[in-house]
């Protein structure tokens, strides 16, 4: 089922005659529980056409880098697997995305696209919706509940979305089937990359190699799938009293998955609903679907989201106060990317994202938090952790990493105790750490993944 609400027309062109119906997949790169290609399906099966979908690569993406690419190509392999196993062709062009779609809009009865967030995503669709001949539309599928069905406005915090997000879920929480595809497309003609040629198409692209790929993750949706299965077998059980322990790391490693739209949430949210550990899946539902629609919904509406200045008035003004406390320590952007400061357990933390392209959750709140107790500014701070967040990480640049680094400079917070530097945002120290978790053990376990790489 396609609830009305996740549809949403971008003009008011009408469907006309065509070759296809084009489904532009350039955020939901997968070919189930794809709510925006079920639609492109049920449009071209009532119209007798077939399917055809498209992917823009464009190698001007900002931020993104050789880490990215690589398991974004890793992705696009498998989903032109996927898709051909359902009788649709991609079309992998080398093209700035926008312009991809409006070209092969040109053949097309109608565009169905999905949907992102970020002001580049909505550019994006904005300009194909005024340039291409045709309707254009836009199917949410990468959150359990519709953006603007959720919220008509930016949410001060998890508390005041959780209960809207709570009525709707058993509206939204739903299966979605897959529906048959009437008429293939597997023998058109469509110029583009082959997606099966990985590692030419990454040694063609015109893109910082600076920061390598990774061996701890490989993209895709079987993948994906496979570590959903892994997680839900091993690891939910206990998620409520474990996740946050960094030496155990007991949880899902399905972010980086989510960001490049290789799995859906919904999905995943399902996956878990059957557990007997009713506990461990509501601290899992919670990380999956309110505190990840509470970042949407703050990209969404917040047009500041990637500047100090989107961070909420109040904690702007208490760092503003303690803007000239002395620094207990002060390192430059280089020094921390090196992880060369003297906190053992933010080194380790840093050698996590250089190494493997991710971290644990709650040592990225203590990352955070040091950069900005360890910056001359603030807004040097923010600046600097989400430079070196965008740049390491595989789940970077997405609104997730977006809102965390605002939650280390209050977003989505409230005062706390008034201290140096931070005035009264959240404060985190070593130990804190200590008190709570193996942190030791953490470290120990960051070292033997560099000693094996």
């Amino acid at each position: 089922m396609i609830h009305p609400e996740r549809i949403q027309p971008l003009n008011d062109r009408p469907t006309r005659s065509g070759r296809y119906v084009l489904y532009w997949m350039q955020q939901s790169v997968r070919s189930r529980y794809n709510h925006a290609l079920e639609h492109a399906i049920l449009q071209a099966n009532a119209q007798r056409l077939p399917v055809v979908a498209l992917f823009g690569l464009t190698d001007r993406y900002p931020e993104a880098n050789e880490r990215h690419y690589a398991f974004l190509l890793e992705g696009l392999r498998d989903v032109s697997t996927g898709l051909r196993e359902r009788g649709i062709q991609l079309a992998l062009r080398r093209q700035s995305p926008e312009q991809a779609a409006v070209e092969l809009a040109e053949d097309a009865a109608e565009v169905v696209t999905d949907r992102g967030y970020l002001r580049l995503q909505r550019q994006w669709r904005r300009f194909v919706a005024d340039n291409a001949p045709c309707r254009v539309t836009q199917v949410e599928s990468d959150l359990v509940a519709p953006l603007e069905t959720a919220s008509a406005k930016e949410e001060w915090a998890a508390a005041t979305l959780r209960p809207k997000i709570t009525r709707l879920l058993s509206r939204f929480l739903v299966p979605l089937e897959p529906t048959p595809v009437e008429r293939d497309s597997l023998g058109m003609t469509l110029e583009g990359l082959d997606p099966r040629e990985v590692d030419a198409n990454l040694a063609s692209l015109e893109i910082d190699r600076s920061v390598p790929r990774v061996s701890a993750y490989r993209g895709g949706e079987t993948e994906a799938r496979r570590r959903l299965t892994e997680f839900i077998e091993q690891r939910l059980p206990g998620y409520a009293e474990l996740r946050n322990e960094p030496s155990l790391d007991h949880v899902s490693h399905l972010s980086p998955y989510l960001h490049f739209g290789q799995i859906s949430p919904l999905e995943i949210a399902l996956a878990a609903a059957d557990t007997p550990h009713v506990a461990d899946r509501e601290a899992f539902w919670e990380e999956l679907i309110i505190r990840r629609e509470l970042s949407a919904n703050f990209v969404f509406y917040n047009p500041a989201y990637d500047r100090y200045e989107g961070l909420p008035e109040w904690s702007r003004r208490t760092l503003e106060a303690h803007r000239a406390d002395p620094r207990p320590a002060l390192y430059s952007r280089e020094e921390l990317e090196r992880a060369q400061t003297h906190d053992p357990y933010w080194n380790a933390a840093m050698r996590e994202m250089t190494l493997t392209g991710k971290m644990h959750n709650y040592m990225r709140m203590y990352w955070g938090k040091k950069i900005l107790e360890w910056s001359p500014t603030p807004e040097e701070a923010f600046r600097t952790a989400l430079a070196l967040n965008n740049r390491w990480f595989l789940d970077g640049r997405d609104p997730n990493s977006f809102t965390g680094v605002a939650w280390c400079f209050g977003k989505h917070d409230r005062p706390w105790t008034e201290r140096p530097v931070f005035g009264t945002v959240r404060y985190m120290n070593a130990a804190g750490l200590k008190r709570k978790f193996d942190i030791e053990g953490y470290v120990r376990r960051i070292d033997a993944l560099e000693a094996a790489r």
